[in-house]
């Protein structure tokens, strides 16, 4: 399966198969024989997962920069370290360079390939089903001690592969987490399919086929999202949703210990109690849909974690907010989202709600 994703920048494919990585990669070969160091980042875990079918179906020579897992790769030591070692193998403007991980080694990388010599190829070939929809995009970032991805550049990849082979073996938290975003997909473009996955016995356990449909339909919506606007001017907004509250959620848990879509879900829901306010849908379908989530094994327990005023910390920190108002990607309806100023007074008594409907619900 292929997906095109055509920006004003820069025109490139989504390639979708199972256990394809080389013929995948070979796709590439009239960029790549113009290469002459093929870098590959990566990071431990990942590496020691899946390393040897990595290296075994990759068809050309390369090397190797092994990052730490998860936010951890994010950070301004890594992405010295990253350089460094380009610069220690006597890279080049022809040089190509590969992210070979989840969303986190994606942005770490995109990042490094975007200011190496100011600007060097690279490829995605994602990991997990939550990088389905960071890999694409051209979204890079390092995260900053005072905030997440406040350092980093739009720069597109020179193509996404995408294997599923890597996410069969996920553990349950990160296929629940990366599922997230596919919902989210549904939630701003499809009502009939946010319908068809609200009606599944289970979200986390799709067969590898049902997955790689799934995500192919997410991808199409990130996709047509991003060629009508690249740097987040407009609609590429809409990507945001459930992020703001979700964010705050995740920040204040300390980086990994809430899954990144699982704080996004959580967001989902407190967006849907603003929708009510600002659109047509109502608290019946609020309840359905937190259902579903809860069904599904979504954390919401985290909120009691942290006051509101703990949260509000993190609130302010996003590169949304404007003047002490927050930008908050809301629902008319299912398919339609649209942004909608929201203070702090109004966040604070949202939230009031959402803690009195997860009581109800989660008993």
């Amino acid at each position: 399966m292929r997906v095109p994703v055509a920006t004003k920048s820069h025109q490139y494919e989504v390639v979708l198969g199972h256990n394809f990585l080389a013929n995948a990669v070979k796709s590439f070969e009239d960029k790549l024989q113009k290469a002459d160091k093929l870098i590959v980042f990566t990071d431990v875990n990942v590496w020691a997962a899946q390393g040897d079918y990595f290296k075994a179906n990759f068809p050309y020579e390369f090397e190797v920069f092994i990052l730490p897992s998860g936010e951890a790769c994010k950070t301004f030591e890594q992405y010295n370290a990253a350089q460094t070692f380009l610069l220690q193998k006597k890279c080049s403007r022809k040089s190509f360079v590969f992210a070979f991980g989840g969303g986190a080694v994606g942005d770490l990388t995109g990042f490094v390939a975007a200011t190496f010599m100011r600007g060097v190829p690279f490829i995605q070939i994602p990991t997990t089903i939550l990088a389905h929809d960071s890999a694409v995009g051209g979204k890079t970032a390092i995260n900053h001690p005072l905030g997440k991805n406040m350092i980093g550049a739009f720069y597109q990849p020179e193509g996404v592969i995408y294997d599923t082979v890597f996410i069969e073996s996920l553990p349950e938290r990160e296929v629940r987490s990366g599922t997230a975003e596919v919902i989210k997909h549904a939630m701003i473009s499809n009502a009939a399919w946010l319908e068809e996955l609200m009606a599944a016995d289970t979200v986390i356990h799709f067969s590898t086929e049902e997955l790689a449909i799934q995500l192919r339909k997410g991808i199409e919506v990130k996709a047509q999202i991003v060629a009508e606007d690249e740097t987040e001017q407009s609609v590429r907004k809409f990507l945001n949703l459930g992020h703001t509250y979700g964010h705050a959620i995740e920040a204040a848990a300390g980086y990994g210990k809430v899954a990144h879509g699982e704080a996004v879900m959580i967001g989902l829901v407190y967006c849907l109690l603003l929708s009510e306010r600002y659109g047509e849908l109502d608290r019946q379908f609020t309840k359905s849909f937190l259902h579903f989530a809860v069904k599904n094994g979504y954390p919401f327990e985290a909120v009691n974690n942290y006051t509101f005023e703990q949260l509000t910390e993190y609130l302010m920190k996003d590169k949304k907010a404007e003047y002490g108002i927050l930008q908050f990607v809301l629902l008319d309806k299912i398919g339609k989202p649209f942004i909608q100023p929201i203070d702090l007074v109004e966040c604070k008594e949202v939230d009031a709600e959402f803690r009195q409907l997860l009581a109800e619900v989660l008993v």
